[in-house]
C-alpha cells in the first residue's frame, strides 16, 4: 500500500480552500498544513478541518521534513519566490496560474525541478474539465474538419486586481485551451485594451493569437462586464462548436454549418458562396470537478514520475504569451514575434484522468463552495 502523500496549501483567499478540499478528499493525498498570514482565515478553514495544522510563517512549510509537496495559492508576486524556496528546498510543487511574473522567473523554476528531478506543475485547471477533453477528441477525430479559428470571450464584473490586468487574471485558462486545441504554440501576439478603474492596470482587453496555416485565435477579456461569460468558438472547415462553461448542460453544441466558396466561376453573376445549415447536437459529457481531476493528477505524477499534462514547461508557454501581450500592449496593439516556426505545445500532450478512488472516510464537501471568478 502507498504511503499517502503529505501536503501543504499556501493562500487561503479565492482558490486556495477549493484546492484544501480536493487534495484533502483524495486517498492518496493527506493535507498536513495550510498557510496563510491572516488568522481569520486560518481559524475558519480549521474549523472545517481541524486535523489540519495552522500555519502563518511559510519558511516552516519549506522547513517541514514531513512534507512531500507544496501547493501555492496566493497573489502571482509571490509565485515565483515561494515556488522556488519549495524546490530548492525539494518540495513537488504546484503553482496556480499563472505560473510567474516572468518567463525568465518560469525558465529558473523549470531548471530547479528538472535538476532536482521534482514534479512540477501549473494550474490549469479547464485542461482536466471532461467539456475540453471532448472538444479535443470531436476536433481529433475531425468532426469539424480544418480547424480555422477560435474566438474566446471571459468577462464579468471584478474580481479587479491589483498587481496584474486583467488579461494575466483571466486569459490564461483560454491561452491553455486554446493551446491544448491547437496542438501547436502560436508565432505572434496582438494586444489592445484601456484601464478605466485603475491607472496602469487593464481591465478590458482583447488578444489576437497567430498560428501556422492561417489559423488565429481571439481572447476578450474583461472585468467590466455586466453578465459573467465562459464562451469559446470554435469554427471548422464543415462544422462549429460553442462551448458554454456558464450553462448546467449542454456545455458543448456542435453545430453542423458551414460556408462554401465556389471553386471556379466566370462572372460575377455565377459567384455565390454556399452556405450549409444542419442539425445542432450536443454530446453527452459525463459530469465531474475538474480541480479534484487535477489534484489527481498532481499526486499521481509525484507517484510514478509522468510529466504533468500541465508541466512547468507548459505553463512557461502560457506565461510567454501573457509578456508579448503587454509589450503589445505598450506598443499600442503592434505584434509581438514569438516563435518564428510552428512548435508542439507541450500542453498537447494526451491525457486519461485516471478513475478516483473514493476517500477512507467521508468529507465536507460542501462546506467551501466552488469559487465563482474561475
Amino acid at each position: 500500500m502507498k504511503k499517502p502523500l503529505n501536503a501543504a496549501v499556501v493562500g487561503l483567499g479565492y482558490w486556495g480552500p477549493n484546492l484544501v478540499r480536493n487534495l484533502r478528499s483524495l486517498p492518496d493525498c493527506r493535507v498536513k498544513t495550510i498557510c496563510d498570514l491572516s488568522e481569520d482565515r486560518l481559524r475558519h478553514l480549521r474549523s472545517l478541518y481541524p486535523e489540519v495544522n495552522g500555519e502563518t510563517d511559510f519558511q516552516r512549510l519549506v522547513a517541514d521534513p514531513e512534507l512531500d509537496a507544496i501547493v501555492i495559492a496566493t497573489a502571482v508576486r509571490l509565485h515565483y519566490p515561494m515556488a522556488k524556496a519549495s524546490l530548492l528546498a525539494g518540495k513537488h510543487t504546484f503553482i496556480e496560474k499563472p505560473m510567474a511574473a516572468s518567463t525568465a522567473q518560469c525558465e529558473e523554476l523549470v531548471e530547479i525541478a528538472r535538476q532536482k528531478g521534482l514534479t512540477l506543475m501549473v494550474g490549469h485547471t479547464f485542461l482536466y474539465s471532461a467539456p475540453v477533453r471532448k472538444i479535443k477528441e470531436i476536433i481529433e477525430n475531425r468532426d469539424i474538419g480544418d480547424l480555422r479559428y477560435i474566438s474566446a470571450r471571459r468577462l464579468n464584473l471584478g474580481l479587479f486586481q491589483k498587481d496584474i490586468n486583467v488579461t494575466w487574471d483571466l486569459a490564461p485558462h483560454d491561452i491553455s485551451i486554446i493551446l491544448y486545441i491547437m496542438q501547436e504554440l502560436p508565432s505572434s501576439v496582438n494586444c489592445r485594451g484601456g484601464a478605466h478603474i485603475t491607472k496602469g492596470i487593464e481591465d478590458v482587453t482583447s488578444m489576437s493569437l497567430t498560428f501556422a496555416k492561417e489559423r488565429t485565435a481571439i481572447i476578450q477579456s474583461s472585468w467590466h462586464d455586466p453578465r459573467k461569460v465562459r464562451e469559446m468558438t470554435i469554427v471548422g472547415s464543415k462544422r462549429m462548436i460553442v462551448y458554454d462553461d456558464i450553462a448546467t448542460q449542454e456545455k458543448i453544441k456542435v453545430f453542423d454549418v458551414r460556408v462554401e466558396r465556389p471553386p471556379h466561376y466566370d462572372s460575377f453573376a455565377e459567384f455565390h458562396y454556399a452556405y450549409h445549415y444542419g442539425d445542432i447536437y450536443s454530446p453527452y459529457i459525463k459530469q465531474d470537478e475538474p480541480l479534484k481531476t487535477e489534484c489527481a493528477h498532481f499526486v499521481d505524477c509525484i507517484q510514478t514520475g509522468r510529466l504533468p499534462l500541465t508541466s512547468g514547461e507548459a505553463g512557461l508557454e502560457v506565461v510567454r504569451i501573457l509578456e508579448a501581450s503587454s509589450e503589445s500592449l505598450r506598443m499600442n496593439g503592434a505584434p509581438v514575434a514569438l516563435w518564428t516556426e510552428p512548435q508542439l505545445s507541450h500542453s498537447a500532450a494526451p491525457f486519461s484522468p485516471r478513475p478516483v478512488r473514493p476517500p477512507a472516510s467521508p468529507t465536507n464537501a460542501s462546506a467551501t463552495p466552488a469559487a465563482a471568478g474561475r
